[in-house]
């Protein structure tokens, strides 16, 4: 007669996908299919391993898992790999996993899930699980940070710089902090507050970072149903080095470098066109915003 423990007992009962972008992260001379086949294996999970071809694939992939009944659906890559996966997962009964491979892994930091591979994997197959806010702006879902402004702008150009890292993007944020100048905009918040202002950066934090580390919204929690609003309206030279301090140490909220709200729906009004970013990747530009939160919208394993 067989018996299990009770973590066996779980594993038999949670299927898990893992969806891989081979293009995610600065390693690419990993065989990491092979890596993810050897630890899922002595984890003793049921899993199967999905590879992305094309931008929007993850979605995709992400639903159909879902749809097979994998229990818990793997982003294996950056934060716009994760994004993608946890579109396809909104309203499924899978759960959203992450494998961080990019660079900055701005929600598996959020939710404290290793940054190294074995780890990550153990954690995928160990599973437990808690549901977590998730926004939208102008139809465009987030689960870590969106914004208008400089970030966006970083964000475009650093796309199109052809290496990725860490290194890449602080040289672009350099360059383009010379050239930028912030745009006047109307934001209105949930509570009736009415906001004149200039726009460097006007970020809606979900959680608490970017990525890398870099904390644009410390306080923010992922189950409170409520957005962090954190707007710059002008960066000079002195603010730009108290705000970089506050970013790196997580004191940007109380640095005097940027004014912070919470709101559950905000909408902004921009005198020109500004480009807006959802988890890290530049969408568009645009002069109209609704953003918006869905409390408790996505599980996540943990």
């Amino acid at each position: 007669m067989l018996s299990y423990s009770a973590t066996q007992l779980l594993f038999l009962a949670v299927r898990i996908c893992f969806i891989l972008n081979p293009t995610s992260g600065t390693n690419r001379t990993q065989d990491v299919p092979t890596l993810l086949t050897r630890y899922a294996t002595a984890a003793g999970a049921e899993f199967e391993i999905q590879l992305t071809q094309r931008a929007g694939h993850a979605t995709e992939l992400a639903r159909e898992a879902a749809a097979r009944g994998c229990r818990v659906v793997v982003a294996v890559g950056g934060d716009g790999t994760v994004n993608e996966v946890a579109r396809g997962l909104l309203g499924t009964p899978a759960a959203l996993g992450i494998v961080p491979r990019g660079s900055g892994n701005g929600l598996a930091r959020h939710l404290r899930i290793p940054l190294d591979l074995p780890g990550a994997v153990r954690r995928a197959c160990q599973p437990t699980f808690q549901h977590i806010d998730a926004g939208r702006i102008n139809g465009h879902w987030f689960f870590c940070t969106a914004g208008l402004g400089f970030d966006a702008h970083v964000s475009k150009m650093f796309a199109q710089a052809g290496t990725r890292g860490l290194s890449t993007y602080v040289k672009v944020a350099l360059r383009e902090y010379r050239r930028y100048r912030p745009v006047p905009v109307q934001v209105q918040l949930e509570n009736a507050l009415l906001l004149d202002t200039h726009c460097y950066v006007l970020a809606f934090a979900n959680a608490a970072q970017y990525g890398n580390n870099a904390y644009i919204a410390p306080r923010a929690d992922i189950q409170d149903g409520l957005l962090d609003v954190c707007l710059i309206d002008q960066l000079p030279m002195l603010r730009a080095v108290r705000v970089g301090v506050g970013l790196a140490l997580g004191t940007l909220a109380t640095s005097g470098g940027a004014a912070y709200h919470t709101s559950r729906r905000i909408q902004v009004e921009a005198a020109h066109p500004i480009g807006f970013h959802v988890d890290g990747d530049y969408v568009a530009d645009a002069t109209r915003f609704v953003v918006e939160l869905e409390p408790l919208a996505l599980e996540v394993a943990v």
